[in-house]
């Protein structure tokens, strides 16, 4: 199994904490490196953190350059939910030429 490893940007709304942490751990085990958002800033309320407004401008664009870095995609879409962060992402992918796979089939 050692060889060239697919890299995959997880996408995804943050309230779905545990849908990420799931498909991360099961992208790992077949062989693929995963990268994945930072923060679940709609999940993480425990942790009080605010995001302003440069704030979540800085976090798109990190994740775009996530983007950039991988081969591919994985929306995560539960109950076929994407909201407009993940639809800016899954347009930037099409433009950028990167495979794009879902959760749950569209």
């Amino acid at each position: 199994m050692v060889g060239k490893y697919k890299v995959i940007t997880l996408c995804g709304s943050t309230k779905f904490k545990d849908e990420f942490i799931k498909a991360q751990k099961e992208l790992t085990l077949k062989g693929n490196i995963v990268l994945t958002v930072g923060s679940f800033g709609h999940a993480d309320g425990e942790y009080n953190i605010t995001i302003t407004e440069d704030l979540k401008i800085m976090l798109d664009d990190m994740h775009k350059r996530r983007i950039d870095m991988s081969d591919e995609i994985f929306v995560i879409n539960k109950d076929g939910y994407i909201g407009s962060s993940t639809k800016s992402e899954i347009e930037y992918a099409k433009r950028t030429g990167k495979k794009i796979n879902y959760l749950e089939n569209k």
